[in-house]
């Protein structure tokens, strides 16, 4: 505490406003398997819409019932964690997209020789023909008679050549449909001219071309001494002898686009592939004919830019405006390539080059690093050249000799290719080969697997199973992290198909070697809890009814108690036991079959269908065999409620001093607590000590700070006996 040495007002504040918080006792935590989702994780679902969104429909061909389980748990509570478990066999959907170059051609020139000496560009207004066909073949313009569309460029000089280029044809006006590209050479010189300006239409592959021609009188001059090859190649992009090549067009240049190869050292793909792995992202056809799985949709946009639509069931779900060019919307900047910092939340992509991941290599250029990436030989663009004229200066010439078809030494304008509907296949949900080993997971890596993942500060699970799984050592791993961590009941069961009575029975006392399933080790533990039988019941996904795991219902109805009563309640009998979805049960049970699951060491608590009351839950023990408080469901739900509060409630007094001030802290921060549990009828007495008797002299030297908690759990009254007796008329009944 401060030391005040002046005179004057101060103020101190004191927090001791102490309180035992409240905790969810309703949170289920389930493992299984699933089609979609992330892997060894325990996700939080807080509805049935969040589960099949995250890890899709449950479906027969999946193992275990995990899905199945999850949706009827969420018909009670809103918590609930799923950890999907999954062997080496799983594998990702995945979908290749085609890469393609757009049709360009180099726009330069100047109205003579003079004006090319002096660094002049554009000397006279020069209009250009345009027609953008699309990968179909399907042409762009249609308003114009002479099936072109007109754009009339102003004069310029060669340092503004470009963007007197650019604002015509790509300045917004058509720049979904043509562009130009500035290649940043400009000045007046020779190569500056050549190189300033070109146009390319918006849309890729070898069958999208554009065709452009010269008219209204202008004029493309040849300088001396340059050959016909050099006026292709000023086509192409590329400069000869340092000059311009200057041709007038008679009739329309076309240029052909390209598609990327996908074969050899240098192929060029885009891999998109599923965010998580599973066999529910491959797209396919349910049998009532809707769409289910993931498809991917490009569309073309203007300039280098194109969409990629994530497609769920058929629909679009995510849609992202992208490109390959280096900036905010490269298209690994935009969807990511795995699951760090992701954006998509269904997939991840990663261009590659002759297989081999290639994503670090972001395109600052349209064509430079092209080059570099993926060498000369992966881009086979084919052009076609219709009658150009070689000029003179005069503006007059002869029509020069071209092969009508060349090959460009490189691509320009890389885009994805228009597709509808690219499906997302070869996807594996890894629930065969070792599925034992998946499920129970390890908690020697990091993060945790399987079901230890259930082993975390940060959530509170007070129930789990892993329904549909019966194998002995998923089970035992289970009850034993239920032991270990003594934060949840785990629940089981008997598999489906046991049989009978003494065959359930068999199988909890490790006595069993039935073709339904075997078990070696008899279930003894206050953490867990049996179920049996197993019970009938509608799905909705696929029409049919199936038979689900009664451990899911047991869970179930533990959260229907929470809600209407608390955790200490019994989750059985006609008022927090009865299951009114179940259609039927396995087998019949009738008082015997009751009597020897419940009784004589047997720990099976009966789901009974009852003619009038209907199917309900007629047990609550645990499977601890020795006769104590904790063989009952309710009181070890109970003391992990305790055990969980007084945990959150006392860490606040770590490194207080050990002394009576503190102890009756403690004191005051458990009392009311109890003394609530205690008014909503948990228990019927307790007790806190917290003082000299607890903490000796020899504790506080050892800096232990004791407390006694004794309490005393309510019974329930699972036994009801009704003694009638019969008198003669003379007796006193008020005496008896």
């Amino acid at each position: 505490m401060a030391n005040f040495v002046s005179p004057g007002v101060y103020t101190i504040e004191k927090d001791i406003s102490e309180y035992a918080p409240s905790i969810n006792t309703s949170i289920v935590g389930i493992v299984g398997f699933a089609g979609k989702g992330p892997t060894n994780k325990a996700t939080l679902i807080t509805s049935q819409n969040r589960l099949i969104d995250t890890f899709g429909q449950p479906s027969e061909d999946l193992i275990g019932q995990g899905l199945e389980g999850s949706l009827e748990i969420l018909e009670q509570t809103n918590s609930l964690y799923f950890v999907r478990a999954a062997t080496s066999t799983a594998a990702d959907a995945s979908a290749t997209m085609s890469l393609g170059a757009c049709p360009s051609l180099l726009v330069s020139g100047a109205a003579n020789n003079a004006a090319i000496a002096q660094g002049f560009g554009v000397g006279n207004p020069l209009t250009l023909r345009i027609q953008v066909y699309d990968n179909d073949g399907v042409a762009q313009y249609t308003d114009n008679s002479n099936a072109g569309k007109d754009f009339v460029i102003p004069a310029a000089t060669a340092d503004s050549q470009a963007e007197a280029i650019r604002s015509v044809v790509g300045g917004g006006l058509d720049a979904d449909k043509a562009g130009v590209y500035s290649t940043g050479i400009t000045g007046s010189t020779a190569a500056g001219m050549a190189l300033s300006g070109m146009v390319f239409g918006s849309f890729a592959g070898s069958g999208a071309s554009m065709s452009v021609s010269a008219c209204s009188g202008t004029t493309f001059l040849e300088a001396s001494g340059v050959s016909a090859l050099a006026a292709v190649s000023a086509i192409e992009g590329t400069a000869h002898y340092g000059v311009p090549a200057a041709i007038q067009m008679a009739s329309a240049v076309r240029v052909y686009g390209s598609t990327v190869s996908t074969v050899g050292a240098n192929a060029a793909t885009y891999e998109i592939e599923s965010l998580h792995p599973g066999a529910g992202y491959n797209a396919g056809t349910r049998t009532d004919g809707t769409v289910s799985g993931n498809s991917i949709t490009v569309n073309n946009l203007g300039s280098q830019n194109f969409s990629l639509n994530v497609n769920q069931d058929g629909t679009t779900a995510e849609n992202f405006k992208t490109s390959f060019v280096g900036s905010g919307a490269f298209i690994e900047d935009v969807i990511n390539t795995g699951e760090t910092n992701v954006k998509s939340d269904t997939i991840k992509g990663n261009l590659q080059k002759g297989g081999a991941d290639a994503t670090g290599a972001k395109l600052t250029d349209f064509a430079g690093q092209l080059h570099t990436l993926f060498g000369t030989t992966a881009f086979a663009v084919t052009t076609q050249y219709l009658a150009p004229i070689n000029a003179t200066s005069t503006g007059t010439g002869t029509a020069v000799a071209m092969a009508e078809t060349t090959t460009l030494n490189g691509p320009r304008f890389l885009k994805l290719i228009p597709a509808t509907a690219t499906s997302l296949a070869g996807g594996a949900n890894g629930d065969s080969g070792d599925t034992t080993t998946a499920l129970i997971g390890t908690a020697a890596e990091d993060p945790k697997t399987g079901m230890q993942s259930l082993d975390d500060a940060t959530i509170n699970i007070g129930i789990a199973l892993v329904p549909g799984i019966q194998t002995e050592a998923v089970q035992n791993a289970l009850i034993t992290l239920a032991e270990s961590t003594q934060n949840f009941l785990a629940l089981v069961s008997p598999p489906v198909g046991v049989g009978t009575v003494q065959n359930a029975i068999d199988w909890s006392n490790g006595q069993s070697s039935t073709t339904a399933g075997s078990r070696t080790s008899a279930i003894n533990s206050s953490y867990a809890a049996i179920y049996w039988p197993w019970v009938k019941v509608f799905s909705v996904f696929d029409g049919i009814d199936r038979w689900l795991d009664p451990a899911i219902y047991g869970a179930r109805q533990m959260a229907f108690t929470d809600t209407v009563a608390d955790s200490w309640f019994a989750p059985a009998g006609y008022r927090r036991g009865r299951l009114t979805k179940p259609t039927d049960v396995e087998v019949k049970l009738n008082q015997g079959d009751r009597d020897s699951m419940y009784s004589g060491g047997n720990v099976i608590n009966p789901v009974v269908s009852f003619p009038q009351q209907g199917i309900t839950i007629f047990g609550q023990r645990t499977t601890q065999r020795s006769p104590s408080a904790l063989d009952r469901i309710n009181v070890r739900r109970l003391m992990i409620y305790i055990r969980k509060v007084i945990l959150a409630a006392t860490q606040r007094f770590v490194f207080e001093p050990n002394d009576q001030f503190t102890w009756s802290q403690i004191e005051g921060v458990l009392n009311p607590f109890l003394d609530d549990i205690q008014r909503r009828r948990g228990i019927t007495e307790f007790r806190v000590v917290c003082d000299e008797s607890v903490n000796t002299p020899l504790r506080v030297d050892r800096n232990e700070l004791w407390t006694k908690v004794l309490v005393k759990p309510t019974k329930t009254a699972e036994i009801l006996i009704f003694e009638i007796n019969l008198t003669n008329q003379s007796a006193q009944l008020g005496s008896l």
